[in-house]
Parts: C-alpha cells; structure tokens; sequence
C-alpha cells in the first residue's frame, strides 16, 4: 500500500480544466512552448529517494527517464512540425518571388522586343533613304562630269577659234576625243 500511495504521489497530475484553450496552453507551458512563465517541475528523484527503496528508486528513475524520454520526442515531434511549417512558408514566399521576378522579365521582354520592333523599322527606313540618296549621288556625280566635258569642249573650240586657222584644227581634233 506504501507502494501505491508512492506512486501516486509521483505521478505529475494536472488540475482538470474545463476550456480547450486553457488546456492547450498549459500542455505548452509544461513542454516549454508556453507563452505565460515557465513552470517549476516536480524534480521527483530528489524529494523521493529517502523514502523509497532501493529497487523501487530504479523503476522509479527508469520510469522518470522514459517520461523525460517521451517529453523530449513530443517536443522534437512539435519543433519538427514547427520547422516543417516554417520551412513550407519559406518555400512559398520564394515560389511567390520567382513567379513575380518571372513575370517582371515577361514584361521585360515584351518591352525590349516591341523597341526592337521600333528600332528596325527606322534602321529599314534609314537603308531606303541611304540607298536612295546614293542613287542621287552617283547621278548627279555622273551629271557634274558632264557638265565639267562639256565645259572643256567650250573651252577648247573658243581657243581654236581664237588662234585661228594656224594649229586649229588640233585643238578641234582633240577636243572631238574627248567628247
């Protein structure tokens, strides 16, 4: 019967409480997840062992550890869950991110190709007024040389009109080469 009110006695027992939330709340305080301060376990291997002998204090700290053991999977357990939550906001943001930066680039994209649009259009323009202007060119190039032999035709009939008949008919010869 000493055994069974020793056993009692260790036994972590919790006032019943009557709202979920209250529940919940304290089930995190006693794991260490509380919001409120921290609680002051029991530390039942000091305040037993006098009273307990030597066999019972080995199930006793035996079952003492398989509690600890199991606080500690069920706080691992609720860290794990935590990190895994945290770990899938992380990857949402990121994802949110990515598709915003890609539809940045879209648009982007979308702007440079019409520039590019715009600026081989006027480049097209540039080559049609290019290619007309030496077109231009090369006629009135061609016209200018006209002009510049039908000059020196003037030019050298007035002389040989002016020398007279003397060496004129040279000067007509020659000028007749380069018409």
């Amino acid at each position: 019967m000493a055994g069974t009110l020793l056993q009692l006695a260790m036994a972590p027992q919790l006032p019943p409480l009557s709202d979920p939330a209250l529940e919940l709340e304290a089930f995190l305080a006693d794991i260490g997840f509380g919001l409120g301060p921290d609680p002051t376990p029991l530390d039942l291997t000091t305040t037993t062992m006098a009273a307990t002998p030597p066999e019972e204090e080995t199930s006793a700290s035996a079952s003492a550890a398989a509690a600890g053991e199991a606080e500690r999977r069920l706080r691992r357990k609720i860290s794990n869950r935590e990190s895994a939550r945290r770990s899938r906001a992380r990857k949402q943001r990121h994802l949110e991110e990515l598709r915003a930066r890609a539809a940045r680039l879209r648009a982007g994209n979308r702007e440079l190709a019409a520039r590019l649009r715009g600026v081989q259009g006027r480049a097209a323009l540039v080559r049609l007024t290019n290619a007309r202007l030496r077109a231009e060119a090369g006629a009135l190039g061609r016209r200018l040389a006209a002009a510049r032999r039908a000059i020196a035709l003037r030019q050298m009939y007035a002389a040989a009109s002016a020398a007279g008949t003397s060496g004129g008919f040279e000067l007509q010869a020659l000028a007749s080469l380069i018409v």
